[in-house]
């Protein structure tokens, strides 16, 4: 008897202390749509989402300063009047794109100078649980938007075209016009710095779909017409060890397409939403990718933050994979949908 009682402790004990060595964190990547001033009561609405998702840290773009007014001083200002603190470092007129935590920054900085910028990207060093992480928030060239090419618009001009191109090379140079490439391989080697001594977080609006994402298997839907192409930046942070954290979770793009963009809004009028009005422009070309120092950082869960709804054709259009969301408290502040990862700390 004393023995059998021994053990149930002794288990116990155990149970509780890999629970305790194990700890969450979350991460709420977000495309604010110029800081929300689109939609009415959008920066409220910003406000409300940051709350309602209790985020540990988020991931802003789209950050501009309007009115000369900095735009991350705001927010933790508002956001500490109705009782949530969070730390931050004002955003410079040179980047688009913030990062607050719960957690002391340690340092911040963004990648590139004013004269030499090939993408917006801040570099963000936080510890959580002991555990040390660097954050590089990015928003990626917007322009030859190179999957436009095979729905017969140009990615430039956002115009139509006489027809649509599929060839997969010319898709390639097109996209490689933009800085995008460029952005990644920077942040890839500048990360190579910090890997051996921090876990790693990119997350942001790369305005460019994923390799993952274009297969054989989905080829002539969303108006694809059976270009399946190889995108660069997926390509390349694949190649140097990182994981997105959205299809490592749903690996089936049939299933789990992940849209983030257009998003529905009903706060705003349709042709806000769209620049490929006579296509299915639907993409998911907002991330969060991952790598671990060792083995103390896994993915445990992740979904799609905002409507359900989605943009086709210019009309409104029901979800019909099975992707989770966390629907919108009430206003929704964007054109783009969000993501919200937790992430465990072993």
């Amino acid at each position: 008897m004393l023995s059998r009682l021994l053990l149930v402790v002794f288990t116990l004990c155990l149970t509780l202390n890999i629970s305790a060595q194990k700890k969450l964190f979350t991460v709420f990547q977000l495309n604010i749509w110029h800081e929300g001033t689109v939609v009415p009561k959008g920066y409220d609405a910003i406000i409300n989402e940051i709350i309602d998702k209790n985020a540990d840290v988020v991931m802003l773009c789209e950050v501009n300063n309007q009115h000369g007014v900095d735009f991350v001083s705001r927010l933790l200002h508002d956001l500490k009047a109705k009782g949530q603190h969070y730390y931050g470092r004002s955003s410079e007129q040179s980047v688009d794109v913030a990062t607050l935590s719960k957690y002391p920054i340690l340092a911040q900085h963004t990648l590139y100078e004013k004269e030499n910028r090939q993408g917006q990207v801040l570099k963000t060093k936080i510890e959580i649980f002991n555990h040390p992480l660097v954050f590089y928030s990015v928003h990626l060239d917007y322009t030859n938007y190179a999957c436009y090419l095979p729905r017969g618009y140009d990615g430039v001009t956002w115009n139509k075209m006489e027809q649509p191109i599929t060839d997969v090379q010319q898709i390639l140079i097109a996209n490689r016009k933009s800085k995008r490439d460029e952005a990644i391989r920077d942040i890839i080697v500048d990360a190579q710095q910090e890997a051996n001594r921090h876990s790693i977080i990119i997350a942001g609006d790369f305005n460019e779909p994923s390799h993952l994402d274009w297969i054989e298997g989905n080829k002539y839907l969303y108006d694809r017409r059976g270009a399946v192409v190889p995108w660069d930046c997926s390509v390349m942070l694949y190649g140097a060890g990182y994981r997105d954290a959205f299809r490592f979770q749903y690996p089936n793009p049939m299933t789990h397409p992940g849209f983030t963009y257009p998003s529905f809004n009903k706060d705003a009028p349709i042709e806000k939403l769209t620049w490929a009005p006579e296509a299915d422009e639907r993409e998911r070309i907002d991330y969060i990718y991952f790598k671990s120092l060792g083995n103390t950082l896994t993915l445990k869960d992740i979904k799609v933050v905002g409507p359900e709804i989605s943009v086709r054709y210019a009309q409104k259009h029901e979800n019909d994979g099975k992707d989770q969301f966390m629907r919108p408290k009430d206003v929704w502040p964007s054109d783009h949908k969000g993501l919200l990862a937790t992430f465990t700390i072993n």
